[in-house]
């Protein structure tokens, strides 16, 4: 697998983390059928789809990024979604999850 390729499935992999986190909220516990199956589904394919992508890219990198992405997405839906605080310290920190990202992206060679 390619560099490009192995990015891109890491960062659908980020983004169903961000899907089953938020999908936990709704499962009230695993109380609820679909919820918990759409959440359970949700973990697999981002656990799946992150292994695929260390095929490629070093693990360090590969989870940080992993879990930067579902840490930002969840936050960001978390405002969103439920409310949760809008403190500017809260938006300044999730930038800072996202300059690390970033920076990994960028210091990471094409090739492992």
């Amino acid at each position: 697998m390619n560099a490009g390729a192995a990015w891109s499935i890491l960062v659908i992999a980020g983004l169903c983390e961000v899907g089953w986190a938020v999908g936990m909220k709704y499962t009230e516990g695993f109380s609820r059928l679909w919820p918990s199956v759409w959440t359970v589904l949700g973990m697999a394919a981002s656990v799946i789809l992150l292994a695929w992508s260390l095929k490629t890219l070093p693990l360090g990198t590969a989870y940080a990024v992993w879990t930067g992405i579902g840490a930002v997405g969840t936050a960001i839906l978390g405002i969103y979604l439920f409310d949760e605080s809008r403190e500017v310290l809260r938006f300044v920190c999730i930038a800072l999850i996202v300059a690390g990202i970033i920076g990994l992206k960028l210091v990471t060679p094409d090739t492992h």
